[in-house]
C-alpha cells in the first residue's frame, strides 16, 4: 500500500487497471456476452496493452477536484460533472452545540460560482443539506441537468428548479451521457450508533410547503454512482453516505473509489473489509466526508472530530494492501490516475 496524504506526489505502489479489464466488464454490466478475464492477466494487461490504446493518456485528459464532504467536479473533454456539490457550508451547530434542525437553508452563490466552472450534469446521491442545499442554484444558474431520486426531484420542483433538468432514478440504470457514462447504484445511508440518522424519509409528492431548513430536507433513499470517463476511462465510484449495498456493487471494479469514511460510531458490520471486497481492491481509495463541512473551503480541511480517519485508512490498508490512498486536499486538481494533475 502507498498512502498519499494531503500531497500526494510520492511514487504510487499499484498501476492503473488497464482498458481490458474495465472493458470486459463494461460489456458484462450491459448484458454482453463477453467471458471475464483472470485478475492477473488484467493487471499485465494494464502495463502493456491498456495504455498502448489510450488508457494513460485518457487518464490525463480527466481532472478530479474535490470539493469537501462527498462533493467532486470531474472535467472530461471540456465537460463538467458535480457530484453532491455543497459548497457554501453554512453553520448548523454540528460541529459546535449540537445541530439544530431549523437552519436556514442558505446559499452564497460567490462561494459557490468559483468552485463548480459551467456543469452540464449534477449527480445528488441523496437529499440532505450538506449534500443537495446548492444544488437549486445550480441547476437554476446553468442549466445543468440533474440525477437524484424522486425526493431530490420533490424537492428541487418546489425550490424553483425546472422539472425538464431533472431525471428521477432508482438504481441500476446506466446512462450513456455523450464523454461519461453514469452507472446508477442503490446505496444506504450510513447510520449512528442507535441505528439512525438525521431526517429520514422519502418524497413521493411535493412538500406541503417550500423547504427552507434543514430539516425539510429528508435523505429520501441513497444512490452511490459509478462515472466513466470516455472509452478508456478511467471509472470513478462515489459515495455520499458510508454504507453500501453489498450485492449492488460486486463487479463494478472500478479504477478510483471515493469512500465515505464513517463515524467512529458507526454500526455497518465490517464495512471497510466488506465493501473493498466486493469492489475487488480498487487500485485507488480515495476517503471523503471526513472534514468539517462548516468551515470554507480554504486552507487545508480540518478534520470531523466524529470522522476515525486514521483507522479508516488502516483498515483499508490491510483489506486491500495493492491499493493506494489518496487523502485529499481542496485545492489540488488531480488527473485520472489521482495524481497531481500539473506533473
Amino acid at each position: 500500500m502507498t498512502q498519499d496524504i494531503h500531497a500526494p506526489d510520492g511514487p504510487g505502489a499499484s498501476p492503473r487497471r488497464g482498458l481490458d479489464r474495465r472493458t470486459v466488464l463494461r460489456g458484462a454490466t450491459l448484458g454482453a456476452a463477453a467471458p471475464l478475464i483472470p485478475a492477473a492477466s488484467a493487471a499485465a494487461a494494464t502495463a502493456t496493452a491498456g495504455r498502448d490504446r489510450g488508457g494513460e493518456r485518457a487518464a490525463r485528459s480527466v481532472s478530479f477536484r474535490w470539493l469537501g464532504t462527498a462533493g467532486w467536479r470531474i472535467d472530461v473533454g471540456g465537460r463538467t460533472v458535480l457530484f453532491d456539490p455543497y459548497l457554501t457550508r453554512f453553520r448548523t451547530g454540528l460541529f459546535d452545540d449540537g445541530l439544530d434542525p431549523k437552519t436556514e437553508l442558505t446559499t452564497d452563490p460567490t462561494v459557490v460560482d468559483a468552485h463548480i466552472g459551467r456543469p452540464e450534469l449534477v449527480l445528488v446521491s441523496h437529499s440532505h443539506w450538506d449534500h443537495l442545499a446548492d444544488v437549486p442554484y445550480i441547476a437554476k444558474t446553468t442549466g445543468a441537468r440533474v440525477i437524484g431520486t424522486e425526493t431530490t426531484y420533490h424537492l428541487l420542483t418546489a425550490l424553483g428548479v425546472d422539472p425538464g433538468q431533472i431525471s428521477v432514478v432508482k438504481g441500476g440504470e446506466v446512462l450513456d451521457i455523450g464523454t461519461v457514462t453514469v452507472e446508477v447504484v442503490p446505496g444506504l445511508h450510513s447510520r449512528n450508533k442507535n441505528c439512525a440518522y438525521f431526517a429520514p424519509g422519502t418524497l413521493n409528492a411535493p412538500p406541503a410547503k417550500v423547504p427552507g431548513t434543514i430539516a425539510d430536507l429528508p435523505e429520501g433513499d441513497t444512490l452511490a454512482f459509478q462515472v466513466t470517463a470516455g472509452e478508456h476511462g478511467p471509472s470513478a465510484f462515489l459515495m455520499g453516505a458510508s454504507d453500501f449495498s453489498e450485492r449492488a456493487v460486486r463487479g463494478l471494479r472500478p479504477d478510483l473509489a471515493m469512500i465515505a469514511v464513517p463515524t467512529a460510531t458507526g454500526t455497518t458490520h465490517r464495512y471497510v473489509p466488506r465493501l473493498l471486497d466486493a469492489l475487488e481492491a480498487p487500485g485507488v481509495v480515495v476517503p471523503v466526508h471526513w472534514d468539517n463541512f462548516e468551515l470554507p473551503l480554504t486552507g487545508s480541511p480540518v478534520r470531523d472530530p466524529a470522522m476515525d480517519l486514521d483507522a479508516f485508512l488502516a483498515q483499508v490498508g490491510k483489506a486491500s494492501a495493492a491499493s493506494r490512498i489518496v487523502v485529499p486536499d481542496y485545492r489540488t486538481v488531480y488527473d485520472g490516475d489521482m495524481r497531481p494533475a500539473h506533473r
